[in-house]
């Protein structure tokens, strides 16, 4: 078969996915524009297009419901666009500044991340939450938001009410996070490295670390993102951890964990920013745009979060998920205020 022939054959299939996005992806611009000219307008700088975004995108999905057409571009934005943007968040920083994180970081980090896996599970047992969801609240938690909760499942099997329920949970108290951490930030007159470490090794998604971590200046979000990146790593240890214990329980893990390869394209662009950095103008440019791609992607993430799921399976999990984000809160200011 010619080059051509194929060309032909792959341009329906190219037409109707674009077709099959384009609602959707439609959908987050405008809400992105929409929060961007919120934030002019009002002249509060502390005002971020990325939490208006994630405030409207939630009110249209819980108030009037999403569109079924939309709902593809919805998830594209909320992965790829996000993935994306954070490949683009490298342009922003250097190896210099990634070795201001060092060791008393990687060390609040990991610590918080399995100290907070192991609580959520024994919490979970406490308060008699089934132990497959309690796994996938504490996956959630611990690492990286709804992919870590899809990741896990994999080796978990847990239902899909269990995994829509752990979802909604992180992205809910997520979000709380995003809302009350810049404030707390400054209440506690946190330097930028603190506070930017401390939101990376405790909020649950990367776009809610984004968020909350720029809220507090350029260096606190590079931070916060460096070290949220470092977190996002250690999902693949975790996988393998659970598919053992899975194992050795007799039960089946089929199947592989979701490699992060953005966070490679992340790492390949700081290399390549580090060695040779844009001019200044276009890095400018460059800010801007991962800017208002980040704000699609909370756009995104507004528009899948369904405040009814949390009630769907009762009161005890979603106290699970509170105890869970009120440990790792608490446990990651203390560490980052000790080491």
């Amino acid at each position: 078969m010619s080059s051509t022939d194929q060309g032909q054959q792959n341009s329906p299939a190219i037409t109707g996915w674009l077709g099959a996005i384009l609602p959707g992806l439609g959908l987050t611009f405008a809400i992105a524009v929409a929060a961007t000219a919120v934030q002019r307008v009002s002249g509060i700088p502390a005002l971020s297009p990325l939490v208006v975004a994630m405030v409207l995108g939630m009110m249209l999905r819980n108030l009037l419901g999403t569109p079924a057409a939309a709902r593809p571009g919805i998830a594209f934005s909320l992965r790829r666009v996000l993935r994306f943007a954070i490949v683009l968040l490298g342009f922003q920083l250097t190896l210099e500044q990634l070795r201001a994180v060092g060791l008393p970081g990687l060390a609040v980090i990991s610590m918080t991340l399995a100290a907070t896996f192991v609580f959520t599970k024994w919490a979970g047992r406490a308060l008699g939450v089934e132990a497959r969801l309690a796994e996938l609240i504490a996956a959630g938690t611990s690492v990286c938001g709804a992919s870590a909760v899809i990741a896990t499942n994999t080796v978990t099997r847990g239902s899909d009410e269990d995994v829509a329920y752990a979802i909604a949970c992180v992205t809910v108290f997520g979000s709380l996070s995003m809302l009350a951490m810049p404030v707390l930030g400054e209440m506690l007159a946190m330097g930028p490295a603190h506070y930017g470490i401390w939101v990376g090794a405790t909020v649950h998604e990367v776009a809610q670390v984004v968020g909350t971590g720029f809220q507090h200046g350029a260096e606190a979000g590079q931070a916060a993102t460096v070290a949220k990146l470092s977190r996002v790593i250690m999902l693949a240890p975790l996988i393998l951890v659970l598919g053992a214990l899975a194992r050795r329980r007799g039960g089946e893990a089929h199947g592989a964990a979701p490699t992060p390869w953005f966070v490679l394209g992340f790492v390949a662009v700081v290399l390549l920013n580090s060695a040779l950095p844009l001019p200044e103008a276009l890095q400018a440019e460059v800010v801007r745009l991962t800017a208002f791609l980040l704000t699609m992607a909370l756009a995104a993430m507004g528009l899948e979060t369904d405040i009814r799921k949390l009630r769907a399976k009762g009161i005890r999990p979603l106290a699970l998920g509170a105890l869970a984000w009120l440990f790792i809160s608490t446990l990651g200011l203390g560490l980052v205020t000790l080491i």
